[in-house]
């Protein structure tokens, strides 16, 4: 992982853990934590799977709305836009705000404001990278951009794939929304935008600056967007590697549901833990 600039480095949180020190048992760690007041939690795996909402997910996205506490759905996925994710999950019976949506779309478009305001970018991607691009003031060019900017497609063009190569070669910075090699679909896996990336990396020398997760920037600019403490805040997500990974890097509590990708006995192979394990967020309802 990179070097994070300081300017997306804004909430504050508590030193950083040494993840390879698994001498103090995690329950010293963790006991002096504050009440958690903010949340954050991961979409697929945790409040939907395979086009079906979780069973106790839309019960716990009730219970946060009507406490008042602040809550962001954080997705890898950069296709759509809040709007789009917002209708989707309606139509599993998940009321979440178009506003409560966070994507590494828009984590990236915010770095990108953030290290060089008003720009120029080369992207690969649909609706949710274009979007929140545009959102911030960066004008979509193939002229000599300041950026190549990847993101997530159904239909990766070779033509466009060559034109972001060129454009590397060229000067272009390399940036990708998120690192994820596969995505799901009803037929199988699919190639995603850090398999793509991949690829460009090999024809170009040049490796991206992945934004999405399992950087904790990702993290750190979702407790930005809701002005919330990562020292009261708790991330809820499915997967090692990623979820739980970031929010522990960003200083978050961390909790493992076992409704999507890692599983209990997974989880014991990694060198760090998280917080907790539950089963699913119907365990976390009357936490909220």
């Amino acid at each position: 992982m990179g070097h994070l600039p300081d300017a997306v480095l804004r909430a504050p949180g508590p030193p950083s853990l040494n993840l390879t020190d698994l001498s103090t048992p995690l329950g010293r760690q963790m006991h002096d934590r504050k009440p958690v007041q903010s949340w954050l939690t991961d979409m697929d795996g945790v409040l939907v799977h395979e086009g079906q909402p979780v069973p106790g997910a839309p019960e716990f996205i009730k219970k946060l709305r009507a406490s008042g506490k602040p809550f962001l759905v954080l997705t890898n996925n950069s296709i759509y836009t809040p709007r789009d994710l917002q209708a989707r999950l309606a139509r599993m019976g998940l009321d979440v705000p178009e506003e409560s949506i966070w994507s590494s779309a828009l984590a990236t478009a915010q770095f990108l404001a953030d290290q060089r305001p008003g720009g120029t970018a080369y992207a690969i991607g649909e609706a949710g990278l274009t979007t929140a691009l545009h959102a911030v003031g960066y004008v979509l060019s193939d002229f000599a951009p300041d950026y190549v900017v990847l993101g997530e497609t159904r239909t990766y063009s070779f033509e466009a794939i060559t034109k972001a190569v060129r454009l590397i070669n060229d000067g272009a910075r390399f940036i990708c929304t998120n690192p994820d090699a596969t995505g799901p679909s009803v037929e199988g896996a699919l190639p995603a935008a850090g398999s793509v990336a991949a690829m460009i990396s090999k024809a170009t020398g040049v490796e991206p600056y992945f934004v999405g997760k399992p950087n904790p920037m990702m993290m750190r600019s979702a407790l930005n967007t809701i002005e919330a403490h990562s020292e009261s805040t708790a991330m809820i997500g499915d997967r090692m590697d990623t979820d739980i990974l970031c929010g522990l890097e960003a200083g978050l509590e961390t909790i493992l549901v076992l409704t999507g990708i890692s599983s209990r006995t997974e989880a014991e192979r990694y060198p760090y833990r998280p917080s907790r394990i539950v089963n699913s967020v119907a365990d976390l309802i009357d936490e909220v």
